[in-house]
């Protein structure tokens, strides 16, 4: 007869438990180090982001402000020469000038030189003036702002469709439409908006409105 075989069974009546085998070992893979061109490509390639960044920053704000420097004093007292101002010029795209605005533009006279006045008549306007005194549509025009009259007289016209009329707020010594004309809105360049230089001249240039000449 064969020997009789025991098997010795641990924990009886549980599952025969085995030892989970041990996870085979990942080789480390190890990245090259940037080499020093790849470096010099990156950086680059910032500093080339940056500028085309700068590029279109300066097109938009070139495109919606101006600066401009006053020459001369057809604008006193209100403005005076060397000043500076920056000009709005998406102001009038939004809506059409309106009476008492300082606009600067290309006047009609002269091509190569940009003008600052005063919007006194609007399209449709009938001006005259009358010993310096402003009469808009029959009735004289109250200006509030600080002004040096003019002693000039004005026979009646009237502003056409599209165009402005401005006065300089020095009146005897300004070259503006009570000598040549209305100015039409193709010309404005935009709306004075703030002073920056000198010092004590910064602000934002004020907007008035009128009680009469409406």
């Amino acid at each position: 007869m064969g020997k009789e075989i025991h098997v010795s069974v641990s924990n009886a009546g549980n599952a025969p438990q085995f030892s989970p085998e041990p996870p085979l070992s990942t080789p480390e893979i190890l990245a090259p180090a940037p080499s020093f061109w790849s470096h010099i490509g990156a950086a680059l390639r910032e500093l080339i982001e940056t500028l085309v960044l700068t590029l279109v920053i300066f097109l938009l704000i070139r495109f919606a402000v101006q600066n401009f420097r006053i020459e001369g004093y057809s604008m006193e007292p209100n403005f005076h020469d060397g000043q500076f101002l920056f000009v709005n010029k998406i102001e009038y795209m939004l809506h059409p000038p309106e009476r008492g605005d300082v606009i600067v533009f290309v006047p009609p006279n002269n091509s190569s030189k940009d003008f600052i006045k005063r919007v006194i008549g609007l399209p449709g306007d009938r001006i005259e003036i009358v010993n310096g005194r402003v009469f808009i549509n029959g009735e004289e025009l109250i200006e509030t702002y600080p002004l040096n009259a003019g002693s000039y007289s004005m026979g009646a016209v009237t502003v056409p469709p599209d165009e402005y009329f401005v006065l300089g707020d020095n009146r005897n010594y300004s070259s503006d439409s009570h000598s040549w004309g209305p100015v039409s809105v193709k010309k404005i360049i935009g709306k004075a908006w703030i002073s920056y230089w000198p010092p004590q001249m910064m602000g934002v240039v004020p907007t008035y409105s009128y009680a009469a000449g409406k």
